[in-house]
């Protein structure tokens, strides 16, 4: 009893407030960014049990400290659009100071499948919605790979199979799915009722809608039209890639359809050069297109440009393509809007090969569009890679309102950078080549990332998934 008496009087009186304050690990003296409260300044974070526990001027005792004097400490970016969703990927993703990755356009056919191959956990966390293309393959009996290449793109529902279409993806968002993806580009036979039948859906469970729409203008007005009718929230995919010399129009048309109260929201990703699969519905008329534009599609397996002759060859086995570059004026309009997220549409990353995208797209925004052009505040970039992507996706994923933030109780994802130094260095021959400047990366309050290396063994992310609904 005397014992805890004392005890008792130590801590009453702050005698041991050093030994309490202790946290299993702090981030030391590095410049702070909070886009939620603005936060800009040199503190130190402290970490315990997953969470940020302290954010101070002073310094903190840890069991590990991460010395982050010079470097910048910036909630763990959050990828809303990353098809690489393997181990491999997460590598990928993790060196480029991703927390969060998510596959939300594409999605998968089988909610629960997908969430128990990658329990109970991997390098970074992961989350997936229920995809209008995947049970459209379903219930078509398309047999393609990833996209549709048979039925699925070529042949109108029946009002029995869109009805089923409706069934599964209700059962999906009940199972937790975080979103609903379309892919329409990819379902060109899907008619707009069918589309708006799926929306509905989403609408019901208030979950947002990450559509790759139609090409052009017309797409996103189909979207937004879409969203009006069902009240469903919606977020339009690449937007750089989709628009093309209309990315000026669409961002337009969604401004005002915010400012007229519309929930809808857009991303972009900092390349030139799409990637996709080459059995497609986008080349059903490849067979039209010249020699020129044919040589200037990369097999991705490779690296190597394409002929009439390997183009048909590939496209009878199927398989990954980069895609011809656009414009880059256009790219950089929608990097730099203040309507888009960061997200970086990244393909399959298989053996090192794959487009650079996967590898570079965070950093080189915080290379080549903050440090080199300047023509974004480090303080928006951040936003649009952590507070921006969280807000998309909190109100129907509650665990996502404490992601994308630097504060006290947010989770403990955090990516610790040099700002003079990082960089992007992947390129289309050399797609795997990891960043420079991204030092450090902590998922729930365990490294990932130290010294610019991944951290072998460890597995701390987990499932982003909405609540189940009861049965």
């Amino acid at each position: 009893m005397r014992r805890i008496l004392v005890l008792f009087l130590l801590l009453s009186t702050g005698s041991t407030r050093a030994a309490i304050q202790d946290f299993d690990l702090v981030v030391a003296n590095g410049r702070v960014i909070d886009p939620e409260s603005g936060l800009d300044a040199v503190r130190s974070v402290g970490v315990r049990g997953g969470s940020i526990a302290a954010i101070e001027a002073g310094p903190l005792r840890g069991r590990t400290v991460i010395d982050a004097t010079g470097l910048v400490v910036a909630p763990g970016f959050i990828d809303v659009h990353r098809h690489g969703q393997n181990d491999e990927n997460y590598r990928h993703a993790a060196l480029d100071g991703v927390t969060s990755s998510l596959e939300l356009e594409v999605g998968t056919r089988d909610i629960e499948s997908w969430y128990r191959e990658r329990a109970p956990g991997r390098l970074i966390n992961y989350g997936v919605s229920i995809g209008h293309i995947g049970v459209r393959m379903a219930v078509m009996g398309d047999a393609g790979d990833f996209l549709p290449s048979g039925p699925a793109a070529s042949a109108a529902a029946t009002p029995e199979q869109v009805a089923e279409m409706a069934r599964r993806l209700d059962e999906g968002l009940r199972q937790g799915a975080v979103a609903v993806g379309f892919g329409t580009a990819y379902t060109p036979a899907a008619s707009p009722w069918e589309v708006l039948e799926m929306f509905r859906v989403a609408g019901r469970h208030g979950a947002s809608a990450h559509i790759h729409v139609r090409r052009g203008v017309e797409g996103v007005q189909e979207a937004l039209a879409n969203a009006v009718v069902t009240g469903t929230p919606l977020h339009v995919v690449h937007i750089n890639s989709t628009g093309g010399n209309d990315v000026g129009r669409m961002l337009v048309l969604i401004s005002e359809a915010r400012q007229r109260g519309l929930d809808v929201t857009t991303e972009a990703y900092p390349y030139n050069r799409g990637s996709t699969r080459i059995e497609s519905a986008l080349y059903d008329n490849w067979e039209r297109m010249s020699d020129e534009d044919i040589g200037q599609i990369l097999w991705a397996a490779t690296g190597e440009p394409l002929t009439r002759e390997s183009f048909a060859r590939y496209r009878k086995q199927g398989g990954s393509v980069i895609q011809r570059p656009g414009r880059m004026e256009n790219v950089q309009q929608a990097i730099n809007s203040p309507l888009t997220m960061i997200a970086s549409d990244a393909s399959t990353m298989r053996d090192g090969r794959g487009h650079p995208r996967s590898t570079g797209t965070f950093s080189q925004v915080l290379g080549r569009y903050v440090r080199e052009a300047k023509s974004l505040s480090l303080m928006d970039a951040v936003r649009k890679m952590t507070l921006m992507p969280a807000r998309r996706l909190e109100a129907r994923v509650s665990g996502m309102r404490n992601k994308g933030r630097l504060r006290v109780g947010a989770d403990a994802d955090l990516v610790v950078f040099d700002p003079v130094r990082v960089i992007d260095r992947s390129t289309y021959q050399q797609p795997a080549l990891a960043p420079e400047g991204i030092q450090h990366v902590v998922v729930a309050g365990e490294p990932v990332v130290a010294n610019g290396r991944v951290v072998d063994g460890v597995a701390p992310g987990r499932a982003i998934r909405a609540a189940i609904a009861p049965r």
